[in-house]
């Protein structure tokens, strides 16, 4: 995770002259020690990414009004999209899952074990199965059937939760729903979903048995934000494993399942820690 004493600046732009120059000008003319920083060009596109943490101890400009001065010395003059991350800052992770456990426990073993420094204020889901986890790493388990009929209402309960508890990312662990573009649009890259590689190539009631009898030599996965198009949102994470003639299609779905768990992993850590830039519906990851 970031750490506590630092902050990070996430900025894409136009590419022009002086960008960096001006970035570390301004953090080494307030006392600021960069301790890392990436920086890409897309030349197709003509714009210029950057990634910057610096240490906090010392730094001249208080956190409150850091933005702001960034905002009026540097970002206005290079028209960036931007935002500064402050690492005492917990993330605030919400998690809506349906049936299937394996990346809903394995998010809750990487929050449970401290490797995931975040808060967990609620869990969201269609079925009541995982409410007894929930309940015994106390954290607010909230069941809201969904249906056509219903989903309307139901996904507006779900905003109301999600806001009221002030999430800052949603994981969808294997939550499997469609979501309407009112909550995507209340959340705008802040929902990441996983889907394995079976779609869309083999779509139907049981992708597994398609790829399976299509004679597959790898199965794989995609992290990516979720937008109204589905499972067409920008790509944060994706790995791919072999399969044999050897793999039964149990097998087949016990690595489906582990590939998803890894990649989902991957892709919720880029975000915790800013290291995703997203521009129309490309991501550059640092």
């Amino acid at each position: 995770m970031t750490r506590k004493d630092t902050a990070i600046i996430l900025a894409h732009c136009p590419d022009q002259k002086g960008i960096i120059a001006s970035i570390t000008d301004f953090l080494l003319n307030n006392n600021g020690n960069i301790i890392s920083l990436d920086q890409h060009v897309d030349r197709d596109n003509g714009e210029f990414y950057i990634r910057v943490e610096w240490e906090l101890e010392g730094f001249g400009i208080p956190q409150e009004k850091t933005e702001d001065f960034f905002k009026t010395l540097i970002a206005d003059k290079f028209n960036m999209q931007w935002k500064i991350a402050f690492g005492d800052a917990k993330p605030r992770v919400a998690i809506m899952v349906s049936k299937y456990g394996h990346c809903f426990y394995d998010i809750l073993s990487r929050y449970d074990s401290g490797d995931w420094d975040i808060e967990i204020p609620l869990i969201i889901s269609n079925h009541d199965k995982f409410k007894p986890v929930a309940e015994r790493l106390d954290i607010p388990y909230y069941h809201i059937k969904k249906n056509k009929d219903i989903r309307a209402e139901q996904e507006k309960k779900e905003i109301e939760l999600l806001k009221e508890h002030n999430v800052d990312v949603i994981i969808l662990a294997r939550y499997m729903q469609i979501l309407t573009g009112n909550i995507i649009s209340t959340f705008p890259n802040q929902i990441i979903n996983i889907h394995h590689s079976s779609l869309p190539a083999f779509v139907g009631a049981d992708p597994y048995r398609s790829a399976y009898k299509r004679g597959v030599k790898f199965m794989g996965a995609t992290g990516h934000y979720v937008t109204e198009e589905l499972d067409a949102g920008p790509i944060i994470s994706q790995d791919v494993i072999p399969i044999t003639h050897r793999d039964s299609i149990k097998e087949m779905k016990r690595k489906g399942k582990d590939i998803e768990k890894i990649v989902l992993a991957n892709a919720v850590w880029a975000h915790l820690n800013h290291r995703v830039l997203i521009h129309e519906n490309k991501t550059v990851v640092f």
